[in-house]
């Protein structure tokens, strides 16, 4: 391994690099503190590499669970299948974990395996550029330069909210801010509230603020599917019974995983069969909105599965309440006291919520990561974002990307498919100390067929049933998730295939004079 210029502690002391002025160098450079970053770090630690930093934008870890602190925000996933395997949690205390514990888990797993020394909080990307003569990228960020053999990106496809350019909203007098940047400072209590979108994020925070909001005005797209939730508190004899005897608990994580791969027969490769859940979600909007003409806004048209499924026992009675109101007319503008729609009428309005997603399938960090010749990573992407196995890009040597294009999941843990790549990756920095090479990269013919497989698969799929949604690029391709089970991921994964890659021998340097 190549040795770092400072211990990691060192650079890292007080939570920025001491060194800013001049380019310190590590072995492993990590974009990213939250799931999938974190994850990457624990896993060279387990493998005894300790020459690696992780950059961090802000001024802790967490990713989306640092930033989504909106009302009644929590996971979708039970709590039992969302944490690492390796280091199980036996104190959840709901079956779907609010952002506050999970949030709080990440920070012991970071402790657990030391790896705050290792962090350099607000620290974000500004550029990376592989220096092909040197074999090594050159890291630009806020707080200065750096270099490494190996940049790996764990920024994640939902760190960068999406607001909608609406016509008239710079002139909007009142308050705005987007679900992942909920504006805790801002009492909503008797106010005129827009949301805009009714994904995931909305459908968990709509029942929380509607209580205290003066009116709410619920501008809908697309009606989303909904099917219950079942939440329930973790008893204290059962998370007893998980300390005592951790086996218990990966019993449950297994049956709860194997029972959540039945999902991809339907989604992949069986569509029809989402028929029996539709019937479930449809029982659950008529038993919760009596009101014919309002379940007929909220009755999708597309089959599901095609959008994002969502949880929830609290949305649809929230719609049902005398100070909510449900608009599918699409918005014309936002004047600075309301919103216009295009049917003409005008509603007043004194905050907006948006609710309307992330960057995924244009990520702004692609335009910062240039590799061979300048390219950039959205040069690369300009017909859609594509990786081979999700993890590694022709053109750009040693780059590795966590949760990268196509491995997305409509029905199980993205924790699975962390580890899966966090396994792959740790396996090519072995087979680079063996064989003392000081670059791989994808070849592209590798590249292109992964993809073009994928693009088969997908078409078959529930998720190219007619329907628009976040998983598809601008030109209408499912670059977004992976047409499959995972376990058929964690088989692909589970070791480096050298024979997918050129490979570059390290050339022996003169000794210092």
């Amino acid at each position: 391994m190549v040795a770092a210029e400072a211990p990691a502690a060192t650079v890292a002391e007080g939570g920025s690099d001491a060194g800013a002025g001049r380019a310190r160098h590590t072995r492993v450079a990590i974009v990213g503190a939250g799931f999938s970053g974190l994850g990457m770090a624990i896993g060279l630690k387990r493998a005894g590499i300790d020459d690696f930093v992780v950059l961090e934008r802000a001024a802790e870890g967490g990713g989306t669970w640092r930033d989504n602190t909106y009302p009644g925000c929590a996971c979708d996933v039970q709590s039992d299948l969302y944490s690492f395997s390796f280091l199980p949690h036996p104190d959840w205390r709901r079956r779907y974990s609010p952002w506050s514990e999970i949030q709080a888990y990440l920070r012991r797993c970071a402790e657990r395996f030391g790896i705050g020394p290792h962090t350099l909080w607000d620290h974000e990307l500004r550029d990376a550029r592989w220096d092909d003569e040197a074999r090594r990228w050159r890291i630009a960020t806020t707080a200065g330069p750096r270099t490494a053999d190996v940049l790996i990106l764990g920024a994640g496809p939902l760190s960068e909210p999406a607001i909608p350019a609406l016509p008239g909203l710079d002139r909007f007098a009142g308050t705005t801010f987007h679900s992942a940047r909920w504006d805790h400072e801002h009492d909503l209590t008797g106010e005129r509230v827009a949301v805009i979108g009714t994904g995931a994020s909305a459908v968990q925070f709509v029942p929380r603020i509607q209580p205290r909001v003066g009116r709410l005005t619920l501008f809908q797209r697309t009606p989303p599917w909904v099917v219950p939730r079942l939440d329930r508190p973790i008893s204290g004899r059962r998370r007893a019974l998980y300390r005592a005897l951790p086996l218990a608990q990966r019993l449950v994580r297994a049956a709860i995983y194997w029972q959540r791969e039945r999902g991809a027969l339907a989604l992949v490769y069986r569509p029809r069969m989402m028929a029996e859940a539709e019937r479930v979600a449809l029982a659950h909007l008529a038993a919760q909105v009596p009101d014919p003409a309002l379940r007929a806004k909220l009755t999708p048209d597309y089959r599901m599965g095609c959008k994002r499924i969502l949880l929830s026992d609290d949305f649809y009675p929230a719609l049902t309440r005398d100070n909510v109101e449900v608009v599918t007319e699409r918005i014309r503008e936002v004047r600075p006291a309301g919103i216009v729609t295009e049917d003409g009428a005008e509603r007043a309005i004194d905050t907006i919520i948006f609710a309307t997603g992330f960057h995924v399938t244009d990520a702004p960090y692609a335009g910062r990561v240039r590799g061979r010749h300048g390219r950039s990573l959205a040069d690369a992407w300009r017909d859609g974002p594509r990786a081979y196995l999700g993890a590694a890009v022709a053109g750009f040597p040693n780059l590795f990307l966590l949760l990268g294009p196509n491995t997305g999941l409509g029905h199980s843990s993205m924790v699975f498919m962390v580890e899966s790549q966090v396994a792959y990756i740790r396996d090519c920095l072995r087979l680079m100390d063996r064989r003392g090479l000081a670059s791989v990269e994808v070849r592209p013919e590798v590249e292109e067929r992964h993809n073009e497989a994928l693009q088969r698969r997908l078409r078959r799929t529930v998720w190219a049933s007619g329907c628009a949604s976040w998983y598809l690029d601008a030109r209408g391709r499912n670059t977004t998730l992976w047409p499959g089970f995972t376990w058929e991921y964690r088989l692909r994964t589970r070791r480096f295939d050298p024979a997918s890659y050129s490979l570059t021998p390290a050339v022996p340097r003169p000794p210092a004079p």
